[in-house]
This record gives C-alpha cells, structure tokens and sequence, in this order.
C-alpha cells in the first residue's frame, strides 16, 4: 500500500535554490522513495509537489528531505506539507 506525500515549493527561487530543488526531487527518485513527483499549481505564491511513498517509509523521507532542507539552507524556499 502507497501513501502520499507533499511537498509546497515557492515559485520565486534563485539559481541555487532551483538547483538544490532539483537535486532533492532527483534524490528523492533516485533512492527509490518514489517514482514520478507530480507538480501542480496551487496559487501566485507556491506550487506543490505531490508523490507517493511505500507506508512505513515515511518517517524516513521525512527525515531525509528535512535533512536536506536544513543542510542547503532551503527553510523559506520548500516546505512538507503533508
């Protein structure tokens, strides 16, 4: 069984932001957490990023994207939603 996570990434981002965004979707991907990371709209200010997660593991992600946040500095830039 899959549950879902998501994550609200501010629109207006520098270079570096950008870049470290997409080096966490990548990871994300990359250690097998997901699959595909759906992005949608959600208004002027935010989009949000939505994909789904093998239960049990969300703690782990969790952990790994707070940690990844913190290490680049990304507080104001993306934020866990659910």
């Amino acid at each position: 069984m899959e549950k879902g996570m998501k994550l609200k990434v501010r629109k207006e981002l520098d270079g570096r932001q950008q870049s470290n965004i997409i080096k966490l979707k990548g990871s994300l991907i990359s250690k097998g957490y997901t699959e595909i990371i759906h992005i949608l709209d959600q208004d002027d200010e935010f989009h949000i990023n939505s994909f789904d997660i093998e239960t049990g593991t969300d703690n782990e992600v969790r952990e790994f994207i707070t940690a990844f946040i913190a290490r680049e500095q990304l507080e104001d830039s993306i934020y866990i939603f659910k």
